[in-house]
């Protein structure tokens, strides 16, 4: 019988995906493959042919209001955690021992704080999945955190320096943690815990999903680390109406700014989409809006709108690509190698951008001020300005040579000789 692999993952589709792609490519080897998730998700992952087990919270994802606490830059993840999914801990708990205990290899993503306690149980090998270096909180690279952005002006002073910093914030935030230990302590666990910042991190082996071109390994990453590149699944093609449209924009005219928030973001996207189209229609642009509500207005001549549309088929064929700076879509543009405009809406998506512009192929404009007066400009720069599409170019032929999901696979598959 095949070795079985459980995936564990709390969050958005572009927590989820990275898990799809990997399951699929895993159940091509042979394995077993079952993703416990949110339950709203259980239909695109029975769709593909994978098992699916249930886990708490019980939310929609696409839930507006919830998604507006969580992307509040000052507050947004200590609502998340402390809110929405510490309350919840024990449920999940509850739900993943049931699922992990014929299982012979874990993977979880950083928000299931329920995965290394049920790992410590039950005796199972397991293996962290990192999407963004923000979360190592290296203090030889230190990222933009959006509750405390003035850290990053500490960046040149040295590890020490940083070091310390880091570890204060970590006593500051020692509280958020206490459901963890009082679950450890009532299941005969470990007692003492660091959840955000050493327990998330696997000893067996973390998986770095994004490409040393975006960021460096650094001497305080776990040792256990290995960084594979970015792993991407782009969803199934459907043959649908609104891909021929956009194989026919695509083919007449100059190649379009691109706008998309992501899976997240989208469903809370404020006047993004307003903001696009004035800025497009005065730098007299073509354009393709990604995921747009049906109330901003139809397609014209010189802009698209389309509810969805695979990055792999879009981005290689923009001239610039604006998006809220997820790790995903970050990881697809930067493949696609064409400039980008970041729009952090919160999470990781600041210090994603600002990776970006330190690389040369990108700009940012904060949320708060993007506007056509804001936006217009920045896109100017992206268009006219030839260094930023040379270096994106040089960071998609860099990525191009990588193979993030192969080598992830593989990273995992040693742990099952």
């Amino acid at each position: 019988m095949s070795k079985k692999i459980l995936f564990a993952t709390i969050g958005s589709l572009g927590d989820l995906h990275p898990c799809i792609a990997l399951g699929l490519e895993l159940r091509r080897r042979g394995y077993q493959i079952v993703i416990a998730s949110t339950a709203a998700y259980r239909a695109q992952v029975e769709s593909l042919g994978l098992g699916f087990h249930a886990i708490r919270p019980d939310w929609q994802p696409s839930d507006a209001a919830l998604i507006a606490q969580c992307e509040d830059l000052k507050t947004g993840p200590e609502v998340l955690f402390r809110k929405l999914i510490l309350p919840h801990l024990e449920h999940t708990y509850t739900d993943l021992l049931a699922a992990a205990k014929s299982t012979d290899l874990m993977i979880a993503g950083e928000l299931v704080f329920a995965a290394p306690l049920v790992a410590e149980k039950l005796g199972l090998h397991w293996v962290s999945a990192i999407l963004s270096p923000t979360s190592f909180f290296s203090a030889y690279d230190p990222s933009l955190l959006v509750n405390a952005p003035w850290l990053l002006k500490l960046r040149r002073a040295g590890w020490h320096v940083n070091k310390a910093a880091l570890e204060i914030g970590t006593r500051f935030t020692r509280h958020w943690w206490k459901p963890v230990r009082d679950l450890r302590q009532k299941e005969g666990l470990r007692p003492e815990c660091s959840p955000l910042t050493r327990d998330k991190f696997s000893r067996h082996l973390v998986l770095a999903l994004f490409s040393r071109s975006f960021a460096e390994p650094q001497p305080d990453w776990p040792e256990s680390t290995v960084q594979t590149g970015f792993v991407f699944y782009d969803g199934q093609s459907s043959g649908t109406r609104e891909e021929d449209q956009l194989r026919a924009f695509l083919d007449e005219g100059e190649p379009p700014l691109v706008f998309t928030l992501g899976s997240t973001a989208v469903n809370h996207p404020g006047s993004f989409y307003e903001s696009s189209m004035l800025a497009v229609r005065r730098l007299g642009k073509r354009a393709i809006l990604l995921g747009v509500p049906k109330e901003v207005g139809k397609a014209t001549r010189d802009i698209l709108s389309l509810q969805y549309a695979p990055y792999s088929q879009v981005f290689p064929r923009a001239s610039v690509i604006v998006h809220q700076g997820g790790s995903g879509t970050t990881g697809r543009a930067l493949q696609a190698g064409r400039p980008m405009l970041f729009v952090p809406y919160g999470w990781d998506q600041p210090d994603n951008g600002v990776r970006v512009e330190r690389l040369g192929a990108a700009l940012m404009v904060p949320r708060a001020k993007y506007a056509p007066k804001t936006s217009a400009p920045a896109l100017s720069r992206l268009l006219n300005e030839p260094d930023f599409t040379l270096n994106a170019s040089i960071l998609g032929k860099k990525l191009a040579k990588e193979d993030g999901l192969t080598r992830a696979c593989d990273a995992a598959e040693l742990l099952l000789k």
